[in-house]
């Protein structure tokens, strides 16, 4: 709801931190789509890139290369000047990023942020659902409950373990079931955790 709501971040900036594959690039795309935003990876910031007339997300802030730091400092004070809302998406904090430049520090450090955690079973099945529709797969109902059982419960987990699914059955031309799912994953047949 946040992320939708650039009015109500203070000072017209708003970072979103969370594990890999959490959803943080859909939330940025969100945001852009609904605001004009571009959307830039910090580690593809040049330094001599114009300054932006739109909204802005920088994704993978902590990537941020040295020398783009004057840039994205310049780019934030532009941003805040004309009333643009700066969204940053990172795995941590902006005030955990390694930023050289003191007064970009200072900047980011102050931004609100939100944080993406884990998921819980609702939502790890969910994310599991979404990977498996994305890849068009469609696992057995004990595939699902031995992945359940099984699989760590992080969102790179679970973008892990689809991605060496979807290459297993491919490669094996094999739907994905309960067998390939404890191959993949090196789970004995009589394993319950």
């Amino acid at each position: 709801a946040l992320v939708t709501t650039p009015g109500a971040w203070p000072d017209g900036k708003l970072a979103v931190a969370g594990p890999r594959g959490a959803g943080k690039t859909h939330l940025a795309r969100l945001f852009a789509d609904r605001s004009g935003a571009m959307i830039l990876n910090s580690a593809d910031i040049r330094p001599d890139a114009p300054l932006p007339d739109t909204a802005l997300v920088v994704e993978d802030g902590e990537t941020l290369p040295r020398q783009a730091e004057e840039w994205l400092f310049h780019t934030h004070n532009h941003l805040r000047a004309a009333g643009l809302p700066l969204l940053l998406t990172g795995i941590s904090a902006p005030n955990r990023w390694p930023i050289a430049l003191p007064d970009l520090a200072s900047r980011l450090s102050a931004c609100t942020c939100v944080t993406i955690s884990d998921p819980d079973d609702r939502l790890l099945d969910a994310v599991l659902l979404k990977q498996f529709q994305d890849r068009q797969i469609a696992p057995t109902a004990n595939a699902f409950a031995t992945l359940r059982r099984h699989l760590d419960r992080s969102f790179e987990a679970v973008s892990d373990v689809v991605a060496r699914l979807d290459r297993e059955a491919l490669a094996q031309g094999r739907e994905v079931n309960d067998t390939l799912v404890r191959e993949v994953l090196d789970i004995s047949p009589k394993s319950t955790r």
